[in-house]
């Protein structure tokens, strides 16, 4: 006998709900759906700007929306559109031959029209075709996005890197 799929979301959500300190996780099927579709977007943003896709990088913001990375360049966070978002980071690549995201421990809270999402980040940028030894330069650190409900669709309305520390080749745009 196959067991009942519904039964099993049924006590899952039975035992998070009388979990201690589960505020804020799932709870029902319907949470679920929206955690999935927040996290989507913001795993969509992250391959979109490896593969350099802009057009699906675009499509994942609000208009306009926060980009904060002062703790890694200072200044202040800047309220950009996405084609500005998008134009930068393609000039910004444009020398490197690969530039790779990787998130994890995710956690996301939602409420109403509004979530939360802060996951780990690493980012790698490479260029093979250089004559120094060191080819890679990496930065590690956590991402704060905030999201918001438009027009049924999730949006990221801020996007915060706080850099924990960078290493590798730090000139490599210029290294040759």
């Amino acid at each position: 006998m196959r067991p009942d799929p519904a039964a099993g979301i049924a006590r899952a959500q039975r035992y998070i709900s009388r979990t201690p300190g589960s505020q804020g996780m799932v709870s029902t099927l319907s949470d679920f759906a929206a955690r999935q579709q927040i996290e989507d977007v913001v795993v969509r943003m992250f391959v979109a700007t490896d593969e350099r896709d802009w057009a699906t990088l675009k499509a994942c913001f609000t208009d306009p929306f926060v980009l904060d990375m002062t703790s890694m360049v200072g200044g202040a966070p800047t309220s950009m559109t996405p084609g500005q978002v998008a134009d930068a980071w393609a000039e910004g690549f444009k020398t490197l031959d690969h530039v790779h995201h990787q998130i994890g421990n995710l956690r996301t809270s939602v409420t109403g029209p509004a979530a939360t999402v802060r996951c780990y980040g690493v980012a790698l940028h490479h260029r093979g075709g250089i004559t120094a030894a060191d080819k890679t330069r990496r930065f590690v650190g956590t991402y704060e996005l905030g999201l918001e409900m438009e027009a049924g669709n999730w949006r990221i309305a801020k996007l915060v890197f706080l850099l924990k520390f960078i290493d590798g080749n730090l000139s490599l745009e210029s290294a040759s």
